[in-house]
């Protein structure tokens, strides 16, 4: 059995759970942005590793737009 401890009435689970979800959505909410931008400079015909940090050397574009959102989490904490 395991216990949490408790803040002000609300579990540590909660906490965590709550991180979780903030996570995938910061994540997700990114990925889209970056793969818009992505998306659009290959239409253009541009150099768009250029314009995401992270994707300069990575050869696919959801590799790339992947790297850049990681890039850019990582510059949030």
């Amino acid at each position: 059995m395991t216990t949490h401890a408790k803040t002000h009435g609300v579990s540590q689970a909660t906490f965590i759970e709550e991180d979780r979800k903030s996570f995938w959505l910061l994540f997700v909410s990114a990925f889209v942005v970056f793969l818009a931008i992505a998306l659009f400079g290959l239409t253009l015909g541009q150099p768009w590793r250029s314009w995401l940090p992270g994707a300069e050397g990575v050869k696919s574009v959801t590799g790339g737009v992947k790297a850049a959102v990681y890039t850019f989490m990582s510059h949030l904490q």
